[in-house]
């Protein structure tokens, strides 16, 4: 069974933050809403590419990037309302095997865009189950801090897929809102990418 998000001390800052820190090229995917937020207040970058939408499909695109880009570490930041909505995602990476995508869910087992229901992970779902059983290569469960930087290092190895979930408080945050503007979030990464800059 799950360790109770509702019981968890990790804060969803801290561990962004600590995911990102001497981040280098890493390609990061956020997902939208407060995992967006997350990644937004651990400081924007160019090769950060926000999801204000398309619930479910944060996975899927860092799954593409990463195959489009096999010489790049990827990572996908996103929350456990957004992975319950693209299991099926789980298994396409894990047959696809790329190399160089990690997966991090940030659960605290409630829908936070739409005012905090419960979500299924809070009912006992074990998305690191999920992920074991659909074959990733490395599949982590982060309760506490120091299993964050275990995390943090292997986003910039080269074993993946990785799977990652990070337990985190339901504490309320102050929302940290990059550009709205999805085609501007899209030409900067883009440029970036091909090493033009901002």
């Amino acid at each position: 069974m799950n360790r109770s998000p509702d019981n968890a001390a990790l804060d969803r800052r801290d561990v962004v933050r600590t995911l990102l820190d001497h981040r280098g090229d890493l390609l990061v995917v956020s997902g939208l809403g407060s995992a967006t937020y997350d990644v937004a207040a651990a400081g924007d970058h160019p090769l950060n590419l926000y999801q204000w939408g398309g619930m479910g499909g944060t996975a899927m695109i860092g799954l593409g990037l990463a195959l489009a880009q096999p010489n790049r570490n990827v990572v996908v930041i996103t929350g456990d309302g957004d992975m319950l909505m693209g299991l099926g995602s789980l298994a396409t990476i894990a047959v696809k095997r790329p190399h160089n995508l990690s997966i991090v869910v940030l659960d605290n087992g409630r829908y936070g865009e739409t005012g905090m229901q419960a979500s299924h992970t809070s009912h006992g779902v074990d998305l690191c189950g999920v992920a074991t059983a659909c074959g990733f290569a490395d599949v982590r469960l982060a309760t506490n801090m120091a299993a964050v930087h275990e995390v943090r290092a292997l986003l910039h190895a080269t074993h993946g897929p990785l799977f990652a979930r990070v337990v985190i408080s339901t504490d309320d945050v102050p929302r940290v809102l990059p550009t709205r503007d999805g085609h501007a979030i899209r030409e900067r990464f883009t440029r970036s990418l091909a090493g033009g800059g901002e």
